[in-house]
C-alpha cells in the first residue's frame, strides 16, 4: 500500500512538471509571435483627420461590446487608415477607408460628427458597391437640407429686396408728402393773393370814385373862384 502511494505521487509530480513545461513553451511562443505580428502591419499615414469623430464613452443603458464604429474610430486615431474616397452632400457624407496593413476596407455613412453606419469588409468590390450605395443615401438624405439652404438663400434675397423696396416706398411717400404740403402751401398763397387782389381792386375802385368826386369839387371851386373874371383868351 505504501509502494502504490509513492508511485502515484511520482506520477502526479511528472504530470505537473509536464504541464508546467507545456505552459512555458506556449508562453514563449506567444511572446515571440506578438512582435512579429506587430511588425507585419505597419501604421499607414492617414488623411482622415477631417472625418467625424464619435464619442466612445459608454452611456447608461448601453452595451460595452466593441462595435465596428469603435474599431473604425480606433484605427482612425491610430492613423492606420488611408482615405480612398469621401463624398459630401450638405452635412451628410460617405467615406471609403482602407487599411493597407491587413487589406481591410471600412465604408462609413455619417452626418456632421456622427457615424451612422460602418461596414467592414475584405472584398474590394463589395466595399466599392457599399460606398456607392452610401453616397446615394447621403445624397438623398441631404435633399431636404440642401433645398432648405436654397430656400433660406432665396428668403434672404427676398428679404433684402423687400427692405430696398420698402425704403424706396418710404422715400417716395416722403417726397409725396412734401409735394402735397408744398401744394397746399401754394394753394393757400394763391387764395391769399386772390383775396388781396379783390381787396385792392375794391380799394382802387373806392379811391377812383373818391378821386373823381374831388376832381369835380375842384372844378366847381375853380368855377366859383373864376366867376366875374374875364375869360382867358
Amino acid at each position: 500500500m505504501s509502494q502504490m502511494t509513492g508511485l502515484g505521487r511520482a506520477c502526479v509530480m511528472l504530470a505537473v512538471w509536464g504541464c508546467a513545461q507545456g505552459a512555458h513553451a506556449q508562453a514563449l511562443a506567444t511572446g515571440m509571435g506578438t512582435p512579429a505580428a506587430t511588425q507585419a502591419v505597419q501604421p499607414v499615414s492617414s488623411t482622415v483627420a477631417a472625418l467625424p469623430s464619435v464619442d466612445t464613452q459608454v452611456q447608461p443603458g448601453e452595451t460595452t461590446g466593441q462595435s465596428t464604429i469603435d474599431e473604425l474610430q480606433r484605427q482612425i486615431q491610430a492613423h492606420a487608415l488611408t482615405e480612398m474616397r469621401t463624398s459630401y452632400n450638405g452635412s451628410y457624407g460617405a467615406s471609403l477607408l482602407f487599411n493597407v496593413g491587413d487589406g481591410t476596407y471600412f465604408v462609413a455613412l455619417f452626418q456632421q460628427k456622427a457615424f451612422w453606419r460602418v461596414i467592414r469588409t475584405d472584398n474590394d468590390t463589395r466595399a466599392e458597391a457599399i460606398y456607392r450605395d452610401f453616397s446615394r443615401q447621403a445624397e438623398r438624405l441631404a435633399t431636404n437640407e440642401l433645398q432648405a439652404a436654397k430656400l433660406a438663400s432665396q428668403k434672404a434675397q427676398t428679404d433684402r429686396q423687400i427692405a430696398v423696396t420698402q425704403a424706396r416706398a418710404q422715400r417716395l411717400q416722403t417726397d409725396l408728402s412734401i409735394a402735397r404740403e408744398q401744394q397746399a402751401s401754394v394753394a393757400d398763397r394763391q387764395r391769399e393773393a386772390r383775396s388781396e387782389t379783390v381787396a385792392l381792386q375794391a380799394q382802387q375802385a373806392q379811391l377812383q370814385s373818391q378821386l373823381r368826386a374831388l376832381q369835380q369839387q375842384v372844378r366847381s371851386l375853380e368855377r366859383q373862384t373864376d366867376a366875374g373874371l374875364p375869360a382867358a383868351r
